[in-house]
Order: C-alpha cells, then structure tokens, then sequence
C-alpha cells in the first residue's frame, strides 16, 4: 500500500532534508489532488511581508551584483547538483501537490537540472557587441548590467520548473529573487527554497565566501501579495504565469511604473494533421500533448485540425488510444492522466462539457471517473467533434478536452488555428516539405512555439519560451531569454586626442 498524500509529502521533505512547515491552524489548508484530502495547513504572508522581502532583496542585489558572473553561475551549478540529488523526492512533493504523473514529475526536475547546466555556461558567455564607429579613434560597444530584485509569480500547473526558468538566469546575471508560487502549490517551493539554502551553503564552504543572504526568497500568499511585489517600484521586473484575465491586471500596473514585465499567459493551442502525414507518430503526439497533466499545461492540446481525407481514420485511432488510456493515481507508474488540480477545476470542466452537448457537439468521454479510495476530480479525457470552430473552442479550458474539427485547404487550418486570442504554441504533421515550411513562414502559425512532426507541449529550455498575443509576449528560459534581467548601455570611447562629432556636426569653440 503506497503513503497516503500526507505522510508521503512529509516523508518527501525528510528525504530532502528539508524542515516540513508547521501547522497553522487558521493557515490555508493545501489538499493534494491525488485523493482531496488535506497534506498541510500553512500561513500566508501579508503584503507587508512582500515589502519587508524585497528591501532584504535590495541589499542582497548590492552585494551579488559585483560579484563575478562566472563566480555567481557556480552557485547555479551547484544548485543543479543539489537538484540532481534530491530529484526523486522533489518529483514526488510535485505529484502530491500538484497531481502530475511522478514521470512527468521527474522530467520537471529535469528540467530544472538543466537550466542550471544552460545558466552556469552562460555566465562564462554573457556579453555585449563592439560596434564600428563612424568618427576616427572611437570605439563603440554594448554593456549589459544587472537590472535588480526579481519578483517571480508562478502556477500550479509547473510549480518548480518556471520558477527555475526565471531564477538561475536571473542569478547570473546579477539579480535577486522573490518567488510568490501559486497558492496551490507553496509545499515545492518551500521545498526548492529549502535545496536553493543548501547549494548556497556548499558555495560558502567551497569558496570561502557566503553569498548575500535572501538572495532568494519565498513569500506565501494570496493576490494581495502578488500585487505588493507587482506594484513595488524596487522590483524593475515581474515575472508572471498564469491565466491572460491576470496577465491584463499585472501589464499596466508595471507599465505604470516603467517597470518590465515577463508575462507567460494562456493558449488555446492547435495542431493540424496534414494528408501526407504519419498517422502513427502523430497520434502518439497528439495524445501526450492533450493527456498530459490532465490538460492542465499552458502548451497542452486543445484544438486539432485534421484533413477531411483522413479526419475519419484519425479520430478513430485517436478513440482508441483515449479509451484505454489509464486514468488514476499519478504515483502508479501506470498512469497516464491524473487528477485535475481541484474541484474548481472539476466543476469548470463540467460545464464546458455540458454547454458541448447543448449545442449539438459530439462528445467522446468528458465524465468523471471514480478511483477507488481516492476522492480527487478524475475524469476521462474528453473528444469532442466540431463542425465549426465557436463557443467553448475558443476559450481555453485547463482540462483534458480535445476538439477535432476537419479541414480542406491548409490555409483555411491556419487561419482557423490563428482564430484565438492566445499565440503560445503550435504543431503541423506533415510529410510535405512545402507545408512544413508555409506553416513556420510569416503566413504561417501565429504563435510562439511553432513544431513540426512534435506535439505542441514538452518545450526544451535551451529555446526562447513564451507565445505572442494575449499569451502575453514574455520569453523566458534560454536563447537571449537572458537580456530580459539585464539592462544595456551602450558606451562610446574616445582613446584619440581629437574631438570628431558623429554626422559632420562642427562645434569649434
């Protein structure tokens, strides 16, 4: 018999090494979605908490800022290996907490392991250009600094991987961090800050020098705290995940105060299934990409465009493989689609699918399923056939609902994927190599994440990721993610004795 949630997670925080929060009785309770029962009860933090943190911030940026970036992308190494010894146990506070698969679990960490190894690189390569100058005995170049505090606001759906996006670049380029995670999820980040603690510990011992303390940090709470970091004019930039109703909330309130914003929002994401291509890898593909986490990623499937010639056989394979995928307790390596997060979650995916059946659509699945002694929102992923692409399709709904809708022409499945708010992410299957590349061109996919032959979820960090639209713009993670925590300048020296000014402007005096 496997632990129940509640003393498997504190088993977990032991095997980490880590001190298990103590219950507060009047604190928030945490409830895995695993079986619905309660696992913690913690104290948020009020707004003054925030404040209190971010001046502690302050001083750790006055200090980090001047050291080194190849010594400040050691302390990002060795928190990669301390992640790497402490992956099983964090993977499973990640299953517990937030009901993913302990694979997908796994592979979060992972993730998290390796943008450590990508940003301890990158403090040795960080850099600027040298530019020709157009006045004899001057040199032109760009500078980039550190920028200062960053307030990371995460989800629940990717409670310790996005926060690592943002944090080990932010680090080396020379800033602090303040992480408020989803009030759902506060046990991985206790656990994360806790590995972050042991790291900073073997720097201090393996270097002779401690880095600054709260050089990050965790704040617990509500929207209440969220809006003190957001609104703080010492935080120059907010990263932000979640829904686009919050990106629209934090955008102006940083805008007004001229500070940058990272925001990583909704996508009502699409894949299309062009004549020529492999039935057999795409269904594989598309299945992950709508089953896994239940649905619940921000790049999870959500709307497929299959090609009239072969709509028919398509969705039949695909029927198949919903209809015996094995739904349950994500820690049974048998699983492959857990529970929704919670009952919220539960009763949205409820009324979507009713409102499908009201106007006429043709729905495979969608009905909760009962696990046996466990009382979380399971349900089977649902198929749901469309004859054209209006009501619930055009909203984003975190659940595994997949509509399938047929095609003619490519374009017209373009201009079809292109039809929604959100631009985050986007597949084509194809064997076409004109197809291929008329859906990554300018006239192609919208979004920010644009694959070919892979499904639209399951992004590598060594790639800019973010979308376009109501997705928000952000991009985090790697390419030149990185020049979001920086701020450049650009310098012009003079080593000659004479003064030429740029454009044929004289001034002799």
């Amino acid at each position: 018999m496997p632990l129940s949630p509640k003393d498997d997670v504190r088993a977990a925080f032991e095997e980490i090494g880590a001190p298990f929060p103590e219950k507060v009785a009047a604190g928030r309770k945490i409830t895995s979605p695993i079986d619905g029962g309660e696992i913690a009860r913690i104290a948020d933090d009020d707004p003054g908490v925030a404040r209190e943190a971010v001046s502690r911030a302050v001083d750790a940026f006055n200090a980090w800022r001047e050291v080194p970036a190849p010594r400040r992308g050691e302390l990002v190494r060795l928190l990669g290996e301390e992640l790497r010894a402490a992956k099983t146990p964090l993977a499973r506070i990640v299953t517990l907490e937030a009901g993913k698969t302990l694979s997908e679990g796994l592979g979060e960490v992972q993730e998290m392991i390796d943008i450590c190894d990508f940003a301890a690189g990158m403090s040795r390569t960080v850099g600027g250009r040298t530019l020709p100058s157009e006045r004899p005995g001057h040199r032109m170049m760009e500078t980039w600094h550190p920028l200062g505090p960053v307030a990371i606001i995460s989800a629940f759906n990717f409670p310790v991987a996005v926060w690592s996006w943002n944090a080990t670049i932010a680090l080396i380029c020379g800033n602090p961090c303040i992480w408020k995670p989803s009030e759902k999820t506060p046990l991985c980040a206790l656990a994360t800050q806790a590995i972050f603690d042991g790291a900073a510990a073997r720097f201090a011992e393996e270097t002779g020098e401690a880095p600054p303390p709260d050089l990050s940090s965790v704040i617990l709470g509500d929207k209440g705290v969220a809006s003190a970091l957001v609104d703080d004019r010492r935080i120059p930039l907010v990263s932000a995940t979640g829904s686009t109703a919050m990106g629209a909330e934090v955008a102006p309130r940083a805008a007004k105060r001229f500070a940058r914003a990272i925001l990583e929002l909704g996508g009502n994401n699409a894949a299309i299934v062009a004549p020529s291509a492999d039935l057999e890898l795409a269904v594989r593909a598309v299945a992950f990409s709508a089953l896994g986490t239940a649905g619940q990623r921000c790049t999870s499937l959500r709307r497929l465009f299959v090609h009239e010639s072969i709509h028919g056989d398509f969705i039949g394979r695909l029927k198949k493989v919903y209809g015996t995928a094995a739904i349950g307790d994500p820690r049974d390596e048998r699983t492959l689609v857990g529970p929704l997060i919670d009952r919220i979650a539960a009763d949205q995916m409820n009324s979507v699918i009713a409102d499908l059946r009201q106007i006429g659509a043709e729905v495979t699945g969608g009905a909760p399923k009962k696990i046996d002694g466990l009382d979380g929102a399971y349900f089977e992923p649902a198929l749901v056939e469309m004859a054209e692409q209006k009501g619930p399709m055009l909203d984003e709904t975190f659940a595994p609902i997949l509509y399938c809708l047929p095609y003619t022409e490519l374009d017209e499945a373009i201009a079809l994927q292109n039809a929604v708010e959100q631009g985050l992410s986007s597949a084509i299957f194809t064997t076409d190599v004109r197809e291929a590349e008329r859906f990554l061109s300018a006239v192609g996919s919208d979004c920010g994440i644009a694959n070919v032959n892979i499904g639209t979820s399951g992004a590598e960090i060594g790639g800019a990721f973010g979308g376009e639209k109501a997705t928000g713009g952000g991009r985090e993670a790697g390419s030149d993610a990185w020049k979001a925590y920086m701020r450049r300048a650009t310098n012009t020296v003079n080593y000659g004795s004479d003064l030429p000014l740029a454009q044929g402007v004289t001034f002799d005096i």
